[in-house]
């Protein structure tokens, strides 16, 4: 499908780098003799490949066909303006854009930028994004370890790994390995190890912790760039789930929406205790394994623990299948994968943040507007521009990638990417 389709030609994870380079060469020569043949034709409709600063994906064309965006119901010019916009800087250092519409990829585009010559000054510098080691994977600066991990090309998913978290949870729910969200988060830890225990402290739940209404004293509001955000200040603790969970009671739990990312830390603790079984064994199994991901990269907090605030590496196209899985009410090739009450119960909101946007089970919520009507979108919502977005009504999922880690600075935001691929749409 396509204007021209060179998927055979696609680069796998598991060839050798000299491979992957000779074959992006072969797709390259490829499509510039194809472009030389119809140059003064026609305008190129779905420039899935052989464009500036592409860098050749993976390809699953079993998973993910590629089309024609018109046969999809889309109009081509807005999304090469929107392609044209990321490469003139409009939105910062974008890595990736991905359009599925009906099952099929509609758009896809890959963008290479030199990380190591764009932040390289910053990871030699001691800050407040720079935790643990400068040559460890809590430098955001590090180019071997973000946004690629270990300069492959896995993607950093940031706190998308928070939603993708949420997905198997509801997976342990509801085989019985996890217990209900009612529980006390403090019934799985001794008291004697935990510091600012009161009433409030008590009534904790796990709901708490996936609503983002823990109560806990955490300011996480401003850039991650400021020595003062709680987050920073975690990240140099040894013990990062202990850090959090022994922060004093700022409100009662479950009253207040309060972004705090060492809830999810907490969370993580939990499921080892509960389970007896690490998250990440838990994902492989019952969520990575029949999406057909086998490649990823999952880092761990200084004490060894899978870090399910953000630790998740994926590839572009990987991170659609987890969308695409919530667009399909949890369900894969006729395969329930998550149950669709806990897919209805993450997306709806649990906390209205105003401007239309809400806060579920660690996924967000946004409203928009198309053809006079009021709609909603979900998302993932990762630091540096990771934005996995399912529109249920459009039958649509958008993948955006990107490092954009420094404040005050372009960015893509969800709102402007649902907007401007909403002009896309012609049915």
């Amino acid at each position: 499908g396509g204007l021209f389709d060179l998927s055979r030609f696609s680069i796998g994870y598991s060839r050798s780098r000299q491979e992957n380079e000779a074959l992006r060469d072969m797709r390259f020569l490829l499509s510039v003799i194809f472009f030389t043949v119809l140059i003064g034709c026609s305008e190129p409709h779905n420039q899935t490949a052989g464009i500036d600063n592409v860098v050749v994906a993976d390809t699953d064309s079993s998973t993910w066909p590629i089309a024609e965006p018109t046969s999809l119901g889309l109009i081509d010019k807005p999304l090469l303006d929107i392609h044209a916009d990321i490469n003139n800087g409009q939105y910062g250092w974008i890595d990736s854009l991905l359009v599925i519409r009906h099952g099929q990829i509609a758009f896809e585009q890959y963008y290479k930028h030199d990380y190591r010559e764009i932040y390289g000054e910053a990871a030699r510098t001691p800050g407040p994004l720079v935790f643990q080691s400068p040559s460890g994977p809590y430098n955001y600066f590090n180019a071997f370890w973000h946004p690629y991990y270990k300069g492959g090309e896995l993607h950093s998913m940031q706190s998308v790994t928070k939603s993708i978290v949420s997905a198997v949870v509801g997976i342990a729910i509801h085989r019985g390995d996890f217990p209900s969200l009612d529980t006390p988060v403090l019934s799985f830890f001794d008291a004697n190890t935990v510091l600012n225990i009161d009433d409030a402290k008590r009534a904790m739940t796990l709901r708490d912790l996936m609503t983002m209404s823990a109560g806990l004293s955490w300011d996480e509001g401003m850039p991650y760039s400021d020595p003062r955000n709680t987050f920073t200040i975690m990240a140099r603790a040894p013990d990062w789930v202990h850090y959090t969970l022994n922060q004093p009671m700022a409100s009662q739990p479950g009253t207040h929406f309060n972004y705090n990312s060492g809830a999810s830390l907490i969370l993580g603790e939990i499921f080892l205790r509960a389970t007896g079984i690490d998250i990440e064994v838990y994902a492989e199994q019952h969520l990575f394994q029949p999406l057909g991901i086998d490649n990823y990269a999952w880092k761990r907090t200084p004490l060894g623990l899978a870090d399910t605030q953000e630790g998740l590496f994926l590839s572009t196209r990987d991170l659609a299948k987890i969308a695409y899985l919530f667009l399909q009410r949890g369900q894969w090739n006729g395969r329930e994968i998550v149950p669709e009450d806990w897919v209805s119960a993450s997306l709806q909101p649990a906390f209205s943040l105003g401007d239309g946007a809400g806060y579920g089970y660690k996924w967000w919520s946004q409203a928009y507007q198309y053809g006079g009507e009021d709609y909603m979108a979900y998302l993932g919502k990762g630091f540096g521009g990771q934005r996995p977005i399912i529109l249920p009504d459009l039958d649509m999922v958008i993948v955006v990638t990107g490092w954009n880690i420094l404040p005050n600075r372009p960015f893509f935001t969800a709102k402007e990417i649902i907007e401007r691929v909403l002009l896309a749409v012609n049915e």
